[in-house]
């Protein structure tokens, strides 16, 4: 799972970096409300942890913005203020979630468990998608018709997580390279195909009739073969 973390303050940063990547989350930073919104509007990430207090855009504004423009991201608010009326603005502005600072660490998790629950359709670890299931805390993807199952290497659980959760639409090559390799890599498009190789490969080993099914010019996108 993929966490955009925008928090300017340098040591509560490094913190929740560190604490996230101990919980094996994927944490791309951004120190500034204007590269938050960019990085948030590109649809890569399965939760949003917002500080409010950012230059150039403060976190209720990236919110706002973000929502205006049909982003779904479950956003989480972090801030020092502990009034009600700052809070009903997190909420307001489009957040789903707000922890005040200081804060244990037990609960920034459950929070970030409670929302992760919410993002992308995931229910008991588990998406389906055609004759597909996709069991995301076995890494082992099943065609329900054939019986036949594979493991995935992390690379392909990415890939089909993604597209899975985003069934009926096209993900661009950079869509799929932020969200397998993040935001600062310096990956390039060609690791997107070869890893979509990898992916189809099990797909046809499963004897599955879903395909993964490249549209000139825009990206990729999860279909049932016509038969």
């Amino acid at each position: 799972m993929r966490i955009l973390l925008a928090e300017d303050e340098k040591r509560m940063a490094a913190a929740l970096g560190a604490l996230l990547k101990q919980e094996k989350y994927d944490v791309d930073h951004m120190e500034d409300g204007v590269s938050a919104l960019a990085a948030l509007e590109s649809g890569v990430y399965d939760i949003a942890v917002l500080d409010v207090m950012m230059p150039e855009m403060d976190g209720f504004e990236v919110a706002r913005r973000a929502r205006d423009k049909g982003v779904k991201t479950p956003i989480l608010m972090l801030t020092a203020k502990s009034q009600l009326d700052d809070k009903v603005e997190g909420l307001d502005s489009g957040a789903d979630d707000y922890l005040t600072k200081p804060f244990q660490t037990k609960e920034l998790l459950a929070r970030l468990r409670a929302l992760g629950r919410r993002s992308a359709g995931f229910q008991d670890g588990s998406l389906r998608y055609g004759d597909l299931s996709l069991d995301t805390g076995r890494a082992a993807l099943t065609c329900d018709r054939t019986g036949q199952s594979v493991r995935l290497g992390e690379k392909e659980l990415r890939i089909l997580e993604y597209l899975f959760a985003n069934e009926g639409q096209i993900m661009t090559r950079e869509q799929l390279a932020v969200k397998i390799w993040g935001f600062e890599s310096e990956a390039e498009y060609n690791n997107v195909e070869v890893y979509m190789s990898f992916t189809r490969k099990k797909l046809a080993f499963v004897g599955s009739k879903v395909e993964i099914k490249a549209v000139r010019g825009l990206g990729y996108e999860l279909r049932v073969k016509d038969v």
